[in-house]
């Protein structure tokens, strides 16, 4: 067996369980700052924190959460610790379009094999966050054990990140605002009319609108017609749902996409605080294999567009 490492950011999502099956050995982890103006690092597997609480604390939009990547410190000793040991590294981070993990993870990388020639650290920008990198470590982790070599478990990975989805939708437009995507008007009265914001992940590693729907029925089927056009192999896959505060919801798509896909499983996981405090309550998505990714997404939204056509909205 090929002899590295698989690490990954707290950003990832990836629930407790999976990353003991298929040995991630560590996790950088990212901080949060309070309102009060304390900061401790990300409460990764929800041990101190309710996630309930944590989202209902932001619906009044007062709450103002902040977060930051793993300092510099961590990152160079996570790394060095297992340079040491002698063992390669890949590092699978958030996506750089996201945050500045992927470069501080280089800036260590290139520090550290000045003192560890004989040894390699391979970097992966994900492009992707939440549990759609989660989905990304795990394809990592499969060809460590069917023996891969660290350099053709990366080529893996970046021939296939773009094919990892996320849809579904954010119900409180109110966060889509904060972060640029929607104005404070179109927000206000989006989520008194009950819209939803349909999104999927582009090859920039941004959260990208194809479509706006209402209600919450329309949102889930729309969902199911969305992995229909772009899902493949569902029978094989594993398929994560995360949640910022829509656990009924997430339970609902669950069954929904059970009944029309028969997957392997379907893991339900709250959103982590590293993504949700930008992204805030209101999401309920699913993470899948599927077709590549189109270059401007218009294939996509072209999915989208003859649903709404189909249903006359």
């Amino acid at each position: 067996m090929e002899n590295f490492v698989i690490i990954t950011d707290s950003s990832c999502d990836m629930p407790k369980d999976f990353r003991e099956k298929y040995s991630i050995d560590d996790c950088l982890m990212g901080l949060i700052y309070f309102p009060d103006g304390h900061s401790e690092y990300v409460d990764f597997d929800w041990e101190k924190y309710d996630p309930v609480e944590f989202y209902e604390s932001m619906r009044d939009k007062k709450v103002n959460y902040k977060t930051a990547y793993a300092p510099m410190g961590d990152i160079l000793a996570t790394f060095e610790k297992h340079l040491k040991s002698g063992k390669d590294i890949i590092c699978i981070t958030l996506s750089s379009a996201l945050s500045g993990t992927y470069q501080s993870c280089e800036m260590a990388k290139n520090e550290l094999l000045q003192k560890y020639p004989e040894r390699k650290i391979i970097c992966v920008d994900s492009l992707r966050y939440s549990l759609a990198c989660t989905q990304l470590v795990i394809m990592a982790a499969k060809k460590r054990a069917e023996g891969f070599t660290l350099e053709e478990t990366v080529q893996y990975l970046e021939n296939n990140k773009n094919r990892i989805h996320q849809m579904g939708s954010m119900d409180d437009l109110f966060f889509l605002c904060k972060t640029g995507r929607i104005t404070n008007f179109k927000a206000f009265f989006g989520t008194l009319m009950g819209i939803n914001a349909m999104a999927d992940i582009n090859r920039k590693g941004l959260s990208e609108v194809v479509c706006k729907v209402k209600g919450k029925k329309t949102a889930l089927d729309a969902i199911i017609n969305y992995m229909k056009n772009t899902i493949v192999n569902p029978q094989e896959q594993t398929i994560f749902i995360a949640q910022s505060n829509r656990q009924a919801a997430a339970e609902l798509l669950r069954d929904m996409i059970i009944e029309e896909f028969s997957p392997k499983e379907v893991i339900i996981a709250p959103l982590g605080m590293s993504s949700g405090v930008s992204i805030g309550p209101g999401l309920c998505a699913a993470y899948y294999l599927g077709e590549e990714i189109s270059a401007d997404m218009a294939l996509e939204k072209q999915i989208m567009a003859d649903f709404l056509e189909k249903r006359g909205k």
